[in-house]
Formats: structure tokens, C-alpha cells, sequence
């Protein structure tokens, strides 16, 4: 069971409304590596997760965190937007400059939410589950997870330097902090299923049962000009499991075959030059 507090997790105080500030912010609430994202992402983990309890513990510990963090950010939005009316969208677009990047105060917050956050990001497309990952293998949700911290980090990191507003950059130094340690978090759940069951998921499916494809595990194809990717350890090292070293392809070969599909039935209507299908 969920249970509210009134109290936000840290405080929200801006100095002054800014209605197209609160556009930008939209972008860490409702866009791809926004907070609802990370947390309906780790809440469906947490649900979902099956065997050592810790794992689900901690998904459920953070994915409530992030249900209050976009309490925070719809506080923040509704604090930046007070005061707003319809002229104020009228005023900004008098620059044709602005109105050209921002469009001026996003009208969705004066005539669809009444001045408060939405499940949108910063251009007013909806939110999506299709961002959430949760498939049932640790390893990869961790992972996963990381990347969401990262990128849900460098966009808040981006959105500090768009605001002077001292209020506004402490809520942001509050997410930017627990964003940090929320990547150190992951860091560690990764390390310790790496070291449990190895690096390449799934687990269950290892090197040796690739068969005759094994050997293609440990190659780099060069498929581009240049040679500087040669220079890497991905090219050169050897795999952290130990499988084996690497093997760079300096001018890789296809190995298949050309693709001969069958001509279609003539009620698909495919239009195809039947002289050419002929000579086939």
C-alpha cells in the first residue's frame, strides 16, 4: 500500500513565476528520462521482481522516492506558472525570436492542466509507458536503470544553466544530488550481479551455446572510413568474462547470402516489373 505525506521530500520555493521556464521543465517530468519515466520504470521492476527480496526492496524504496520527486517537479511547475494568463502568452510572442524557439508559454498549461504540470514533455507529447524497461532480468534492469539516471541527470544538469532563479537551481541541486547517488546505486547492483553471475546477460545463455557462432562474439567489424576505432580495448583487449581476446576486422567479408524472396501473390498488388521477376 502507498501511503501520501503532505511534506514534499526536499523544499520548493521559486523567486518568481517563469511560464516558459516551466516548459523546460516539463521535459524532466513527462519526457523520456523524465521522473515519471524512472519511476513507473523501477515501480513495475519492484512489482514484478521475483527471488532475493533485497532487489524488490530497494526497487519499491526508489520508485516511491521518484513518485515524490514528481510531486516535486508538478510543485515547481505550478509555482513558476502562478500568475500566468492568457496575455502573457500574448506578450511573449510579440518576439518574433522567442516565439519562434519557445512559442511563447505553453498554452496547454493555461487551457488544459490550469497552470500545473502534465504528464508531457517540453514539446507537449504525452508521456509513454513504452519508455519504462522491466524485463524480469535483473542484470538488465540495473543496467537499464543507469542509464536512466544519467540521462534523466544530464538533462536537469542542462536545465540548471536555463534559469537564474536561486529557487528554482536549489530544487535542481536537491535532484541533481540524489540523481548522483541514485547512478551510484546501480553502479553497485550492477557490480554485484556481474560478479554473481557475469557480465553478458542472460546468464543462462552462455558463450559455448553460440555454437559455430561463437568465434563472431569477439570480433569488431570495421564498417566505416578510417582505422581509429582500432585503438580501443574493444578492439584490442580481451572479454571481461575471459571468453577469449578480441579481434579487430580491418576489412570485413559478408559471410551470407543475397536475399531472394518469393514474388508475392498477384492480389498483394506489389507493382513488380514482371520481366524482372521473370528473368530471376
Amino acid at each position: 500500500m502507498f501511503r501520501h505525506q503532505k511534506e514534499l521530500q526536499f523544499e520548493v520555493k521559486v523567486e518568481r513565476p517563469d511560464p516558459m521556464l516551466a516548459k523546460r521543465v516539463q521535459e524532466v517530468l513527462g519526457g523520456q528520462f523524465g521522473e515519471m519515466t524512472v519511476m513507473m520504470q523501477y515501480l513495475f521492476q519492484g512489482f514484478n521482481c521475483r527471488g532475493n527480496e533485497k532487489y524488490k526492496d530497494m526497487l519499491m524504496d526508489i520508485g516511491t522516492e521518484e513518485i515524490g520527486h514528481v510531486e516535486m517537479l508538478c510543485a515547481l511547475i505550478g509555482q513558476l506558472m502562478d500568475g500566468a494568463t492568457p496575455e502573457d502568452q500574448s506578450e511573449a510572442a510579440k518576439d518574433p525570436q522567442l516565439a519562434a524557439i519557445m512559442g511563447g508559454v505553453d498554452p496547454q498549461h493555461l487551457i488544459v492542466s490550469g497552470l500545473g504540470g502534465m504528464p508531457i514533455n517540453s514539446n507537449g507529447v504525452p508521456w509513454s509507458g513504452a519508455y519504462i524497461v522491466s524485463s524480469g532480468n535483473l542484470l538488465a534492469d540495473m543496467r537499464s536503470n543507469l542509464h536512466a539516471e544519467t540521462q534523466g541527470r544530464l538533462q536537469v544538469a542542462r536545465l540548471y544553466h536555463m534559469t537564474t532563479d536561486e529557487g528554482v537551481r536549489a530544487t535542481f541541486r536537491k535532484m541533481l544530488a540524489r540523481d548522483r547517488y541514485h547512478q551510484y546505486q546501480w553502479m553497485a547492483a550492477v557490480a554485484e550481479l556481474e560478479e554473481k553471475n557475469g557480465v553478458v546477460v542472460p546468464a543462462s545463455f552462455p558463450p559455448e551455446a553460440e555454437m559455430e557462432a561463437q568465434e563472431h562474439g569477439l570480433e569488431f567489424w570495421n564498417l566505416s572510413d578510417g582505422q581509429e576505432s582500432s585503438e580501443g580495448l574493444w578492439a584490442t583487449g580481451s572479454a571481461p568474462d575471459g571468453t577469449g581476446d578480441f579481434k579487430y576486422l580491418e576489412n570485413p567479408e559478408p559471410l551470407g547470402n543475397i536475399p531472394r524472396p518469393e514474388v508475392p501473390a498477384t492480389q498483394v498488388h506489389h507493382d513488380l516489373d514482371r520481366d524482372f521477376v521473370n528473368k530471376k
